[in-house]
């Protein structure tokens, strides 16, 4: 499965961007029959699990976007969206789109994704 990320860019503490993820897959299944997420690598950080949705519409957030994130997906044009509101400094980072097998749903854990995206930069200021 290839994923691109789309969206991204530079805002005020406050503000709200939506990341666009676009799905495809060579063997023509439905990015339904993947767990897909998106996460985020900070300079310096470790990558983390920011929010991940279940082909039966199952989703999980991480804590520090509870509330704030949304996770969303469009089944006709396979892709996947994360709204952000209320962005804060500390959201900072590159954000990647990420698919993995179904039974992996819905862990936030890096190791269990096998396709990434290259990312899309999310910058906020103070």
């Amino acid at each position: 499965v290839q994923l691109v990320e789309s969206g991204g860019g530079a805002v005020q503490a406050g503000g709200s961007l939506r990341l666009s993820c676009a799905a495809s897959d060579n063997a023509y299944r439905s990015w339904s029959d993947y767990c897909m997420g998106w996460f985020r690598q900070a300079p310096g950080k470790e990558r983390e699990g920011v929010a991940i949705m279940a082909g039966d519409g199952r989703i999980r957030y991480a804590e520090s976007v509870q509330g704030r994130f949304t996770i969303l997906a469009a089944n006709t044009n396979n892709t996947l969206y994360l709204q952000m509101n209320n962005l804060n400094p500390e959201d900072t980072a590159k954000y990647i789109c990420a698919a993995g097998s179904t039974w992996v749903c819905p862990t936030l854990e890096v190791e269990r994704y096998a396709h990434w995206g290259r990312g899309t930069q999310v910058t906020v200021s103070s």
